[in-house]
């Protein structure tokens, strides 16, 4: 399959081209435009029942995925993601998987797997609703993120701390430990809140902006607007 990321690193956007007989899966409502030698299926994610509702509910993902098959001929289809930002290409092995954040999650090949039921998504234990969804299998995998693409490749024991709120996506060869960010009165005053304490080897993707902060900022704009229509 072949792939094009464009209007990098502000506006990714993701453009595949897609041979007679190839497929891609794509996140509901991803889908920006196809041509009509493509044809799409919506259906139900692969796992059974109760993982896909934990996808739905707990990972954020919606309960549908669009397959989109080139039939007639070759044909080209633009995918999206609704934050401003990057858009990358990881590419999933049997020997290695990734940890992703459940909004990150654009597209992949059929051959990649997104699980929910693992020990550190059952738990919650990244906390403030970022929950994680771990993938496997072969393939490539397309994620978007909030600002540009922050990429760390650590050695084997090196270390990385990580905001949760800009932490995108880390192998699942590496170990990690969620912790509140000092003590008490850094985690409440400092504005970090919960972070991860990462583990390599294995790579580690980082997102340069954060959501949380964005909507902040908006509130203060707003606030004193709907302060004063409330009275």
């Amino acid at each position: 399959m072949k792939y094009e990321i464009k209007y990098r690193p502000s506006y990714g956007y993701l453009v595949v081209t897609l041979q007679p007989g190839e497929s891609i899966v794509a996140e509901a409502g991803a889908m920006t435009y196809m041509q009509p030698s493509i044809e799409v299926h919506t259906r139900k994610r692969k796992q059974g029942l109760l993982s896909t509702i934990g996808m739905t509910l707990l990972g954020g993902q919606s309960f549908f995925v669009n397959e989109f098959t080139a039939t007639s001929g070759p044909g080209e289809a633009g995918f999206s993601a609704a934050p401003l930002g990057d858009v990358e290409v990881m590419e999933i092995r049997p020997d290695k998987g990734f940890i992703i954040q459940k909004t990150a999650y654009i597209a992949s090949e059929q051959g990649v797997n997104l699980d929910v039921e693992w020990q550190g998504f059952t738990k919650g234990v990244f906390g403030q609703g970022l929950f994680m969804i771990k993938v496997s299998g072969q393939g490539m995998l397309f994620i978007n993120t909030f600002g540009a693409i922050d990429k760390h490749v650590l050695a084997p024991g090196e270390h990385l701390v990580v905001d949760n709120f800009h932490l995108v996506a880390f192998n699942d060869t590496c170990s990690y430990q969620v912790t509140k960010f000092g003590g008490w009165k850094e985690t409440f005053l400092s504005g970090e809140f919960l972070v991860t304490d990462i583990t390599g080897p294995g790579e580690v993707y980082i997102q340069t902006k954060n959501i949380r902060e964005l909507a902040d900022w908006i509130w203060k704009l707003i606030e004193p607007r709907i302060q004063t229509t409330a009275r």
